[in-house]
């Protein structure tokens, strides 16, 4: 409702020109009617009259009849006239100022196209517009800039990861050939290399992986298929899913969600966004520590937390949403990934017209997710 109101306002500069303009063409035409009939007597018809005497060579008398037959009697007729062209003069001139209203505009459109353009300039009377197309030339900068950053951001991570993969494959070819060569090595010793091997070659199935989240990232096309989910039960399955990782970083997933909680939204997205946040919490949360849902429902919404120990610098908080950001800059070669979990689940979250944001203090971060209801 405010928009339309805001969007009322605007026009009003509009309007009130092209009213002006109306009024006064409409005064003229009242002017000039009343002008008309005024003259139509007196001395402008004595005029009229002799006009018809030396035209037609009549007397005066015949040519005050004749005078009187045409002009008097048919007075309402030719005033009708003189109405319906001031009628279509004023309608002409609205439909031009219309016309080139229309055409800035349209001149304006095509100039956003144009890449040398900062600015637009129309008349005073579209300053509402003018202002709607340079926002318009100016978020589209941004998202250029944004996208020119993240595809540079994405281009440097393929080739870290490029790089990263090279290490642990190297590793893996090695020992296997060190087993090959020495079939009777120690046992101890085979044991140590067949443990190295699948350290490194899960870690190598790591970075496959993040290359395949960063080519599948593009996903916001894709249909919504909403429906009403029972959260709790969903948050019980994301933990089981992710009971190796917990007992790899000695962390716990505590479910708190009351049962018949319902979200409203796409089931396969929002347990990809909720496992993305349920996933870096566990890596990077601290050590031996407690990671806990929550939620509430409301009338208008379903409110969802994520809590874990940990600390995010308070210049970073904002951040760890874009796209190949990670809170490591030093980039740990081992547990660094692409920076896109966190970015995935806002999007998602994004999608579902829902909100998402993180919090850091006293040792504790918590991720916050407020989804609509129908």
């Amino acid at each position: 409702m405010r928009n339309d109101k805001n969007a009322h306002t605007n026009y009003k500069k509009l309007g009130h020109t092209l009213l002006i303009r109306a009024v006064c063409l409409t005064i003229f035409a009242v002017a000039s009617v009343l002008l008309f009939r005024m003259l139509s007597f007196g001395k402008f018809a004595d005029t009229i009259v002799a006009m018809i005497e030396h035209i037609f060579s009549m007397d005066h008398q015949k040519a005050w009849l004749l005078y009187r037959k045409i002009i008097p009697q048919n007075i309402e007729f030719i005033i009708g006239i003189i109405i319906i062209l001031f009628m279509l003069i004023l309608f002409a001139g609205l439909l031009k100022s219309y016309i080139k209203y229309f055409d800035e505009v349209v001149s304006g459109i095509d100039h956003i196209t144009k890449e040398d353009v900062k600015k637009v300039t129309l008349s005073p009377e579209l300053e509402f517009i003018e202002q709607k197309l340079n926002c318009v030339i100016q978020t589209l900068a941004l998202r250029e800039k944004e996208a020119q950053q993240a595809e540079q951001q994405k281009n440097e991570l393929v080739v870290y990861l490029a790089h990263d993969i090279r290490t642990p494959l190297t590793s893996v070819i090695g020992y296997l050939n060190l087993l090959e060569e020495k079939p009777n090595m120690p046992s101890e010793m085979k044991e140590m290399y067949i443990h190295i091997a699948i350290e490194k070659a899960t870690r190598l199935e790591s970075l496959v992986e993040e290359f395949f989240e960063i080519m599948r990232y593009n996903f916001q096309a894709l249909p919504l298929h909403v429906k009403p989910i029972d959260l709790q039960c969903m948050i019980v399955q994301l933990a089981d899913e992710l009971y190796p990782l917990q007992q790899k970083y000695s962390k716990h997933i505590i479910n708190k969600v009351a049962k018949g909680t319902v979200v409203y939204g796409d089931a396969d997205k929002l347990a990809r966004a909720f496992n993305n946040i349920l996933k870096n919490a566990v890596t990077y949360g601290v050590e031996q520590s407690v990671i806990s849902i929550e939620a509430e429902e409301t009338p208008e919404k379903t409110i969802i937390r994520f809590k874990n120990q940990g600390e995010i610098p308070k210049e970073k908080i904002n951040a760890i949403f874009d796209k190949f950001y990670r809170l490591d800059n030093a980039r740990n070669s081992y547990t660094g990934g692409a920076g896109l979990g966190l970015a995935i689940a806002k999007d998602i979250i994004t999608l579902h017209t829902g909100e998402i944001w993180a919090d850091s203090k006293e040792g504790q971060v918590i991720f916050t997710i407020e989804l609509p209801k129908p």
